[in-house]
């Protein structure tokens, strides 16, 4: 399993539609194959900031989403929001504690 974690910050005019065109797309990426989580967060203190937080089957699912027409779309859309350049980080889960 893949965790990728990437944090955008938006020009703050765009926070409301980036809010409201991730609404329209999270099924759509949560329901890709090998896609088997989606979140997405903001930051408290910074509302200009957020992250998407998706755990994907295999490194080639996540590689197949971005090449994917979908991807192509949704990075289209947003892009040209974001105040810098976006940070992205695929990570591994070593340790998970539950109750």
């Amino acid at each position: 399993m893949l965790t990728r974690i990437v944090k955008m910050e938006f020009q703050s005019s765009e926070t409301e539609a980036f809010l409201q065109h991730f609404d329209t797309i999270k099924e759509k990426i949560r329901a890709f194959p090998g896609c088997t989580f989606l979140q997405l967060y903001r930051d408290q203190n910074d509302p200009t900031i957020f992250f998407t937080y998706s755990q994907w089957e295999a490194p080639s699912d996540l590689e197949t989403y971005r090449k994917s027409e979908l991807f192509k779309g949704v990075w289209a859309t947003t892009k040209p929001k974001f105040r810098s350049k976006a940070q992205a980080w695929s990570v591994d889960t070593l340790h998970t504690v539950t109750p």
